[in-house]
Parts: structure tokens; C-alpha cells; sequence
């Protein structure tokens, strides 16, 4: 059961909905070169972004010198020399061409790259491998908290209705548990609609609203989202404009993510972020420097890119790190893309991070190195990257309620 959070869907709720004339547009612009005085500018912030489908990872970051990986992609396979497209980041991996954006990134070392990572629960189902690593317990269903869920309930402090906020329709997997969260879908839409039989509003405040809800249920549930939008009424920020010549895409990752920077530039406390990637489960057409791969990977960092230049001096105080379900297999199928796999990779961007390297502990892909001789195996279960995540950056040091089934080691992706 999900208890003590907040769920905020477009239309999802009668207390909730899109923006009808004569509302006022709650988040808008930061005033730029303006200090604002608040009791939550020292807080650390986690951005996740879940790459739901299974994005390949090696293509991706592709080990490019492995006769095997060539001969395993007869025309899937990308170079990174003799002037190929692959943009080569050590002699040994290459950037897929779509991820172009991360390239200056991981050279300034603010990126950092992890390989070989997934679970090590070995299913092959999307739904079940999201729920295990979104639940942070691939051996155990079930489980009624999200990992950063509980991220949330250790952190210790004086907290913000912001405090823990995914850019989503619903409220991810991630986010379940007892400690207040909220899920919004568009910070623009982040309106309380109430009209009564006459076409008035049937309350004259918020607490007025509140106190008349019949929903036990909505109370318990909803307060969050009220001292939310009490918060956001309270700015007088229009039009926001993104800094440092940001440009964002107009995917719903972009949007996603120039939300998140609005949130953190009008410093409302926000200390946890989730936003979502879909598309990567590519069986057929996969594409090399066309096609949907290309497509999705050229979003996914374009965003990451626009969000990180947009937070200008605040990167010192934020993390992102992506993730996705498994990996696809070594070998590409007879349509021209590749099917469930195992390990895959994932980037991790902060001025904390081991960055300009490619982690992890990635075999030659020989046949008798792949998982169920296939794919790339899982050498890196990603709670050791998470938890690693987490304790550096957010100070948590308790890996027993993060992740209570793990006993593995960190990989030293953090400094």
C-alpha cells in the first residue's frame, strides 16, 4: 500500500487538473543575479532518470577494439577509427554519435561512465526488472518502498513539500512508500480546480478547501500536494528563461528536466528528482548513426547537456545519474536490432564524480564470457552504484535501509 504521498496527475483527480482560463501560471522565470534567502540552499540534489526498454549499452558506449562485438553486428557495429562515427573516449570505448553532447562532458571529467552494470536477478520481463531496481530489492516482490523512498526518509532534515519531486504523470515505483513525495506532470498545470454547482470556487483558500475535502483518504494523501501549490503561489517568477544559452528539446525528457532546473533555481527545497526516458527497447531497426537509437540517444543527452549548462554555479550541488532495466544481447537479430539482454551501462554527471572513465569490470565479449551465451554479463550490480551515489553525494551512510538485501562493495565512481 502506498501511504503518506502525494500522486498529482493532469486530470487525474477532481482536485486536480489542467490550467482553465483565468488561472494563474504558477512557474515561470528566475530572476537571474537574484540571491534568495532560504533555508534550503546547502541541500544536496539527486536527479535520476529511469531509460525505460532496455537501452543497448553497447552501443551506447561501445568497446570498440572487440573483434567478437564486430563480428557478433555485422551491420549494427560502429569504429571509432578509420575515421568512423564512434567518438573515441580512451583507445578503448566509443560514444555512440547521438550522445555527442557528452563527449565535452566526460573530457572535462564531470561524466562518468559505468559498464557492465544491471541486476543480478537474471529476468529478461521489463516490468519485473523496473520493479526491482526501481524497489532497490531484485530478489524480493513486493516490496513497499521504492529505494528512493527511502533516500527520502533518510535524510534527516527540515523538509520541503518539494523535497522529493518526479516530473511524471504517475508516481514511479522509485518514489512508493511512506515518506511524502509527488508526482507532476506539468509544474504549469499544478492547479487546484474546484467549482461549485454555481460555477464559483467552493472555497475561498486553500485551507478552506482543504478542511472541506470529504476524502479521508484525499487528506492523508493530498497534503503535500496543498503546501506544494501554497508554496508555488507565493512566487512571483514569469516566463522563465534558461541560462548560459540552454537549449532544451521539446521532448518530454527536456521538458522534464528544464522543470527540474526551475525547481532548484527557485530553491524550494527539492533534494530528490526523477524524470523518465522511453523508447529504448529496440528489437528491430535499430539504426547506427540513423534511426530510432540515434533518435533517443541524441535526446537523452541533448537534455542532460541543456540541464547541466543551465544550472551554471549550482552544479556543485547536484547529481544525475541514469539507469535503465537490462542491456540487449551481443549478438543483433534477423531484424535489424537486438532483444533482451543483461548488463548494460549508465552515466552518472556531477563535480563529484570519478569522471573520464569508463567503470566497471567488462570482459572481452567471448563466447565463454557472456551471460547464458549471449550477453554482456552483469559485473556490476547497481545497488553498488546507487548506494555509492547516494552516501557521497547526499551524506546518507546506511546502506542496511537503502538497500537491505545488498552486501557488495562500492566501485569508487565518487570521490
Amino acid at each position: 500500500m502506498i501511504s503518506r504521498r502525494a500522486f498529482i496527475k493532469s486530470g487525474g483527480l477532481a482536485l486536480f487538473g489542467v490550467g482553465l482560463g483565468g488561472v494563474p501560471s504558477f512557474v515561470t522565470r528566475a530572476v537571474a543575479q537574484t540571491k534568495i534567502i532560504s533555508p534550503y540552499q546547502k541541500n544536496k540534489i539527486l536527479i535520476c532518470i529511469f531509460q525505460r526498454g532496455a537501452m543497448d549499452g553497447l552501443m551506447a558506449v561501445t568497446p570498440f577494439t572487440d573483434p567478437y562485438l564486430k563480428a557478433a553486428r555485422p551491420t549494427l557495429f560502429m569504429d571509432a577509427s578509420n575515421n568512423g562515427s564512434l567518438l573515441d573516449l580512451d583507445g578503448k570505448f566509443g560514444l555512440h554519435p547521438g550522445l555527442q553532447s557528452f563527449q565535452k562532458l566526460f573530457q572535462e571529467k564531470q561524466l562518468a561512465i559505468v559498464h557492465g552494470m544491471g541486476s543480478p536477478n537474471n529476468t529478461r520481463s521489463h516490468f519485473d526488472a523496473q520493479d526491482y531496481m526501481e524497489s532497490g530489492t531484485p530478489f524480493r516482490k513486493g516490496t513497499n518502498s521504492g529505494w528512493l523512498n527511502r533516500v527520502v526518509g533518510l535524510l534527516g532534515h527540515e523538509a520541503s513539500p518539494f523535497r522529493a519531486v518526479s516530473l511524471t504523470s504517475s508516481l514511479p515505483r522509485s518514489f512508493y512508500g511512506d515518506n511524502p513525495t509527488i508526482a507532476i506532470n506539468n509544474l504549469n498545470d499544478f492547479a487546484i480546480q474546484v467549482k461549485g454547482s454555481n460555477g464559483n470556487m467552493a472555497a475561498q483558500s486553500f485551507e478552506e478547501l482543504y478542511d472541506q475535502t470529504s476524502s479521508e483518504l484525499l487528506k492523508e494523501t493530498g497534503k503535500e500536494s496543498f503546501d506544494a501549490i501554497k508554496m508555488l503561489q507565493k512566487t512571483d517568477i514569469k516566463n522563465y528563461k534558461p541560462s548560459q544559452e540552454a537549449k532544451y528539446s521539446t521532448s518530454s525528457l527536456g521538458g522534464s528536466l528544464k522543470q527540474i532546473a526551475q525547481l532548484i533555481k527557485m530553491d524550494v527545497g527539492l533534494e530528490v528528482a526523477f524524470a523518465e526516458s522511453g523508447g529504448w527497447d529496440t528489437h528491430f531497426n535499430q539504426g547506427t548513426d540513423k534511426g530510432v537509437f540515434f533518435r533517443n540517444a541524441q535526446d537523452l543527452s541533448n537534455s542532460i547537456a541543456a540541464f547541466w549548462n543551465d544550472l551554471g554555479a549550482l552544479q556543485d550541488n547536484v547529481t544525475l545519474m541514469t539507469m535503465t532495466e537490462f542491456g540487449r544481447t551481443v549478438k543483433q537479430n534477423g531484424t535489424g536490432g537486438t532483444d533482451h539482454g543483461r548488463g548494460s551501462c549508465m552515466f552518472i554527471l556531477g563535480n563529484n564524480v570519478q569522471g573520464g572513465k569508463v567503470h566497471g569490470n567488462m570482459k572481452p565479449l567471448a563466447p565463454e564470457n557472456l551471460e547464458d551465451g549471449r550477453d554482456l554479463a552483469v559485473t556490476t550490480d547497481f545497488r553498488s552504484i546507487f548506494s555509492e551515489v547516494a552516501d557521497k553525494h547526499l551524506q546518507l551512510q546506511n546502506d542496511k535501509i537503502l538497500f537491505p538485501e545488498w552486501t557488495g562493495n562500492k566501485i569508487g565512481v565518487m570521490q
